[in-house]
């Protein structure tokens, strides 16, 4: 975090890690849970960071577009969100500074809704995880 820490604090949120580190966004597959090859390279900044700054604590959330039902993106986001978690504890973080929380379909980030027709491109912006910075 450091100096960039420091320099994005002027433009982020205070608590938004992603922001704050520049990250790209962490995406995930229809219908899957599992940590992409592009998400990995993103998510080693996040474990870097906590790395280098132990009292470092952060929330996971994360997300899945409309299709399905409801109650089955509740399940498939807590998934993504414990796989994500799991992904950081794996390499040697302590679970206790890490928590996750999955949302389903109820914090689109587009108009993506139910039987609305959109291209896998605008679904693919729903199916993500963010990192809130909970303590540093």
């Amino acid at each position: 975090l450091g100096d960039v820490y420091k320099r994005q604090l002027v433009d982020c949120p205070p608590d938004d890690l992603g922001c704050r580190l520049s990250l790209q966004p962490i995406y995930f597959d229809y219908d899957k849970d599992f940590i992409r090859p592009d998400a990995s390279i993103e998510l080693a900044k996040i474990l870097y960071a906590m790395q280098l700054y132990p009292q470092l604590v952060i929330h996971i959330e994360s997300h899945t577009d409309s299709r399905g039902r409801d109650s089955y993106n509740e399940k498939l986001s807590e998934r993504r969100a414990q796989s994500t978690l799991n992904w950081i504890v794996e390499r040697g973080i302590d679970k206790d500074r890490l928590s996750a929380k999955g949302y389903g379909e109820t914090q689109l980030i587009n108009e993506c809704g139910n039987d609305v027709d959109c291209t896998e491109e605008e679904h693919q912006l729903n199916r993500r995880s963010y990192f809130y910075i909970l303590k540093d």
